[in-house]
């Protein structure tokens, strides 16, 4: 696998694929910051290689956070390369992780692609998982019944099913994780 890159910049498209020259050979890559790279440009990139059927699909980033974060991305079910990368397109790393662990799901869901579902999804599977991020202090310390059925309506769980499920649950006071026991028990059903 390609796991780093350093070459010249020989050209540059509006979907922000980079053509880089590495001692005569073309990579074609596409960047999760295009903006910043101009034709002649000397580039040092950490790569995400992506093998299919039909494609070997390289992915750069010019700091190996970036790349970090893009793979953590990517665990989440319904979140593809496309959409990884337009997430970083879309706001800085430290921004996303951001809106991430703070549970801002609308936030989330203002990356091109990512509906309220898909953004409720990343917030569910990687909230408590990302790393030097600063969280903004909440003023409740246990979450709003109304919070979780929110989120729960938002992934389309009707509110006689929530409430059928959680009449009698004491759910955990962390929201992400009242959240995950909400879905589990939604699950059973």
């Amino acid at each position: 696998m390609i796991g780093w890159l350093q070459g010249r910049v020989l050209r540059t498209h509006a979907t922000g694929s980079t053509l880089i020259d590495v001692n005569g050979v073309g990579y074609e890559v596409n960047l999760a910051t295009a903006d910043e790279v101009r034709r002649g440009d000397v580039v040092e990139l950490y790569i995400h290689t992506q093998v299919r059927a039909d494609a070997i699909v390289l992915y750069g980033f010019v700091s190996a956070q970036d790349k970090e974060f893009f793979t953590t991305l990517l665990v989440t079910p319904g979140v593809g390369p496309s959409t990884a990368l337009a997430a970083l397109r879309t706001m800085a790393t430290d921004d996303l992780r951001s809106a991430i662990e703070n549970g801002d799901v609308k936030r989330v869901a203002q990356i091109p692609g990512v509906g309220t579902k898909t953004a409720s999804r990343i917030v569910l599977e990687l909230k408590g998982k990302l790393v030097d991020v600063p969280v903004a202090s909440s003023s409740s310390p246990s979450p709003r019944p109304s919070d979780i059925e929110e989120a729960l309506r938002s992934l389309g769980y009707t509110p006689s099913e929530i409430r059928d499920t959680l009449e009698g649950v004491v759910l955990p006071v962390d929201e992400s994780s009242a959240l995950r026991t909400a879905l589990q028990l939604l699950g059973r059903r």
